[in-house]
């Protein structure tokens, strides 16, 4: 394996690349900044963090799913867009509440396979669909999914806090396949029973409840190196990933799984004292997980292996999202 084209190949990845649009669209929104009072978290986390004068915080976050994959399949569009969206609230350690949906469809049958998707996300995962609204004529079929949770303000886990000398830790349900619509797909939840999916998300609550993670996202779109790209570039450091620690399935390619959103996967990062409890908490949940690397001063993040070392983006010049927080470790 060159280390080189492979750090080129993730960098020039779709599931990177489609990222970059985000810093623009941002920056629209700096004008009206004033108005953000009480959103202690807001862009380029996995949700929002918003004050609500208590110590219980709501986590706010959507997510769309891509038309390629959603015309390939409604239903699993539908599925999907559940499973998406428990993650996010997952990944900061909350617990989801509810969820609304937007859709867009170009046939009854469409319209019917999409909310039937939903339908059995909420009897998977147990957290209703609970209002939205629905274009029943449109040329295309579209679905986007907001979801509320909730977490204590001091459980928080964000993706801006990560520092250097912390821990980085990749957590994965293996047991899983690739999905069917897409080679970068890792299916971990649509086989499974409610209670074993229930008892799954609900390790990150016990994470952040004993306090074990410093920082942490679901790995997605950009796959593990590229979400840890994320979570690197918007607390302003660096970091180095061991590629031979990195948990793998025996059976998948080693780039396809660099690459692959998993139905169930972590990446977060842990003072070196807890690395080994939170690991712990995740294999107890029958996740597996290892620490694969560590986070650096800097704005390099590499990747190495026995055959050398190669640096995959370097955030004084690349960008992902372009969000940078003013909480990060590097701000002025």
């Amino acid at each position: 394996m060159n280390l080189e084209e492979l750090a080129e190949r993730i960098k020039s990845f779709e599931g990177v690349t489609r990222k970059k649009q985000i810093e623009d669209i941002v920056s629209i929104f700096e004008a009206v900044r004033p108005e953000y009072g009480d959103a202690i978290v807001d862009f380029g986390d996995d949700a929002a963090v918003i004050d609500i004068g208590r110590d219980d915080v709501i986590l706010f976050a959507a997510d769309g799913i891509w038309g390629r994959l959603l015309d390939a399949s409604p239903w699993w569009a539908g599925y999907g867009a559940v499973v998406v969206n428990i993650n996010d609230i997952a990944a900061m350690g909350g617990k989801p509440l509810a969820m609304v949906d937007i859709a867009s469809a170009n046939s009854p049958q469409a319209c019917r396979e999409l909310m039937e998707g939903l339908a059995e996300g909420v009897r998977k995962f147990g957290v209703p669909v609970v209002g939205g609204h629905v274009h029943p004529d449109t040329q295309y079929n579209s679905l986007s999914v907001a979801i509320i949770g909730i977490v204590k303000r001091d459980c928080v886990i964000r993706s801006d806090t990560a520092k250097p000398g912390d821990l980085v830790i990749a957590a994965y349900d293996m047991d899983g396949k690739i999905g069917p619509n897409s080679p970068y797909s890792w299916d971990t939840t649509s086989f499974k029973e409610p209670s074993v999916l229930r008892a799954n998300y609900l390790v990150t609550q016990e994470i952040a409840k004993r306090k074990l993670a410093t920082a942490g996202k679901d790995i997605s779109n950009p796959g593990l190196i590229g979400t840890l790209g994320m979570l690197c570039e918007t607390s302003r450091v660096g970091a180095s990933v061991d590629l031979e620690k990195v948990p793998r399935p025996a059976d998948v390619d080693f780039e396809q799984w660099l690459k692959v959103h998993p139905g169930t996967g972590y990446v977060f990062t842990a003072d070196p004292k807890n690395a080994e409890e939170c690991v712990d908490v995740f294999e107890k949940a029958g996740l597996t997980a290892a620490v694969i690397g560590i986070i650096e001063e800097g704005s390099k993040l590499d990747m190495y292996d026995k055959t050398g070392r190669v640096t995959v983006f370097d955030f004084s010049k690349d960008r992902i999202t372009g969000i940078v927080s003013e909480t990060g470790i590097g701000s002025e």
